[in-house]
């Protein structure tokens, strides 16, 4: 835990009391703070209540002697409009803020030169943040690593000198961090997202833009033109930019070359790093992850060797293109998390031969977006509710069977796949629909295809598969 030294002696209303609603709560009791949480579940008042956390109705309590309201990220702070606590803060002029502004308050207060990396974006966040962390783990380095990604920050070791944060920082949090200030601030991409919560692209792309405005370094994705705005915007206000493609030569910056990642200063190339053979890391969405965390671990003083050594050692995460076995030529990937097409479309776009597993609750589109990719599939084994109308999609294109449930899709794609006699070919279990109708969530849904793929004679685990 990090206590919250600097709410120390005063007064704190804190909003939402789940997981990390909890945890905020005991790091500003464990700092000294007096503090009031609510929510608007009475369970989770009960649960905070039997852990010693104070609890009160905020309707009736005196905002004028609080000195800060700490908010859930998963709750509205401006839109579709504020909550009534953020209504109530903002008439008492009461500072609002979040999680990750008392993790920034404290490294400032204790140990302000603690190498900090932040990781924002859209897409491949998760990836990025546990990519660079284990970069660093694999080095030798201190690493903590959370934020909207495994532990709560304020559940992390106290900051000190030589320890290395990574953390994962959604828009919610960021707009809730006034004072962020990483040693390095990654923003990936952006693309429309959560426009429920901010309103307007703009507002979204501006909240982002924050986390990296206020880096030491400001590591930034350029390939869509949001991104390569806020790059030049910055710039131009005299901050560190480090521009990174992954499909664009740069002059200065860091650029992907197939699976070569290469370093441009003043329009001289040098290669820094590869991907080639890095399972974990196929395609051109890792490239991008993969040259964000090799800028920002070499801005905290890793050298080339250590990097790479990280890269080739990179499990990957569960459920997003994990590799969990291998029958001869036959790999098995699960890509669970994919509960949409455009979340599928990367393990499709990665693999040149596939025998594919999808279907789940679908999602509003289907898989008409990813026709682009139907000539790498060998054949699709349906599941779901969404079998009937994705195999409409499919029609005379692709090769199907409506295998109902995915213990028998994972044993019929395994049978035709070992029959492949074309090289290499993938068993992919990228469902590009939600899970909610044969599963309790995606976890559940990947835990199973591993455990099914695993279960045939043969597979051998790959060292990286959970």
């Amino acid at each position: 835990m990090i206590p919250a030294a600097s709410f120390s002696g005063k007064r704190v209303s804190l909003f939402g009391l789940g997981g990390s609603g909890i945890a905020t709560a005991r790091a500003l009791i464990a700092g000294g703070a007096d503090v009031l949480a609510w929510d608007d579940n009475p369970d989770s008042v009960a649960k905070a209540g039997a852990v010693g956390i104070p609890t009160g109705d905020l309707r009736g309590a005196d905002w004028a002697k609080f000195s800060a309201f700490v908010l859930s990220p998963g709750v509205p702070l401006t839109h579709p409009k504020p909550h009534w606590t953020v209504e109530l803060a903002k008439g008492a002029g009461v500072e609002v803020i979040g999680d990750i502004e008392l993790f920034c308050r404290e490294r400032t207060l204790q140990a302000p030169t603690a190498p900090f990396i932040a990781i924002t974006g859209t897409n491949g966040k998760s990836t990025t943040t546990a990519l660079t962390a284990h970069i660093l783990k694999a080095a030798g380095r201190d690493t903590q690593m959370g934020g909207n990604i495994g532990r709560a920050v304020m559940t992390l070791d106290p900051p000190e000198p030589a320890r290395h944060y990574v953390v994962e920082c959604s828009s919610y949090q960021v707009d809730l961090a006034p004072s962020i200030n990483p040693t390095a601030g990654i923003l990936l991409n952006l693309t429309p997202d959560h426009l429920d919560r901010h309103g307007t692209m703009q507002h979204y792309a501006s909240i982002k833009e924050w986390l990296v405005a206020g880096s030491e370094t400001a590591i930034i994705g350029i390939d869509d033109s949001w991104c390569a705005q806020i790059a030049d915007r910055l710039e131009r206000a005299g901050r560190h930019v480090i521009r990174i493609s992954k499909r664009l030569p740069l002059t200065d910056g860091y650029f992907a070359d197939g699976s070569d990642l290469m370093e441009a200063v003043d329009g001289r190339y040098s290669r820094v790093a590869f991907l080639e053979g890095i399972g974990s890391l196929r395609g051109q969405h890792n490239a991008q992850n993969a040259l964000a965390a090799v800028a920002a671990c070499l801005k905290v003083g890793l050298d080339l060797g250590e990097i790479q050594s990280g890269l080739e050692s990179f499990p990957g995460l569960a459920h997003r293109m994990e590799q969990v076995g291998r029958k001869e030529h036959v790999l098995f990937v699960n890509d669970s998390k994919a509960t949409n097409a455009d979340a599928a479309a990367p393990a499709l776009s990665s693999f040149p031969r596939i025998y594919w597993i999808a279907g789940g609750l679908p999602k509003e589109g289907g898989i008409e977006p990813l026709r682009g990719f139907f000539p790498r599939i060998a054949k699709a084994y349906l599941i779901g509710e969404a079998a009937p109308a994705f195999s409409a999609t499919l029609g005379e294109t692709v090769p199907y069977e409506i295998s109902g449930t995915l213990a028998a899709a994972v044993e019929h794609a395994a049978d035709d796949a070992a029959k492949d006699g074309g090289g290499e070919v993938v068993v992919l279990l990228s469902p590009a629909c939600a899970s909610f109708d044969q599963f309790k969530n995606f976890e559940v849904r990947g835990e199973a295809f591993r455990q099914a793929a695993n279960a045939i004679e043969g597979v051998k685990p790959i060292g990286g598969a959970r």
